[in-house]
């Protein structure tokens, strides 16, 4: 009897069992028919062609390079008092000054300047301003004229002249 059921049900499993993946191999089958691969062929080698670096004698861009001055050294011309005491306003740069106002005591024009870190100064001609050794020539009632010296590619001193402008109210 054991023997009798366990056959049935082997043949109920093997039955039921080999129909369920058909679509599936039959789908296997046909995607390989009629490809055929090809294999494009490796691109020609071209032989390698030596340069010749000729660039050793020119100045490295990447190396910081000092400037000389024209003339060797100790040649006269317009130069900076470096041995002079530097003002307050010369450890910023003239484009963060602004001019805010003029002030006038015992028959002298005075500007009033603020610094980037809202510190305000009042400053009077001969006064020195901004990085480039800029020196007070002139003040109006709306700016401030100063002569800068500053120093050109060739290593040589030029004199340029800047002005501050008063800052309008609302800026």
């Amino acid at each position: 009897m054991r023997l009798l059921t366990a056959l049935a049900v082997a043949l109920v499993v093997a039955g039921c069992g080999g129909g369920a993946y058909k679509d599936l191999e039959q789908f296997v089958k046909e995607s390989g028919q009629g490809l055929r691969g090809k294999v494009e062929p490796l691109p020609e080698v071209k032989p390698y062609e030596a340069f010749a670096y000729s660039a050793f004698d020119l100045p490295d861009p990447f190396k910081p390079r000092k400037i000389e001055a024209k003339g060797g050294a100790g040649g006269g011309g317009l130069r900076p008092d470096f041995s002079r005491r530097k003002e307050p306003l010369e450890a910023f740069p003239l484009e963060s000054l602004k001019m805010v106002g003029t002030l006038q005591q015992a028959k002298e024009t005075y500007a009033l300047v603020k610094a980037p870190d809202n510190t305000l100064f009042r400053v009077r001609s001969g006064n020195y301003l901004g990085q480039n050794f800029g020196q007070i020539t002139e003040i109006s009632e709306s700016e401030v004229k100063l002569k800068e010296i500053v120093q050109d590619t060739g290593g040589d001193w030029t004199e340029r002249v800047s002005s501050l402008l008063l800052e309008e109210v609302g800026k």
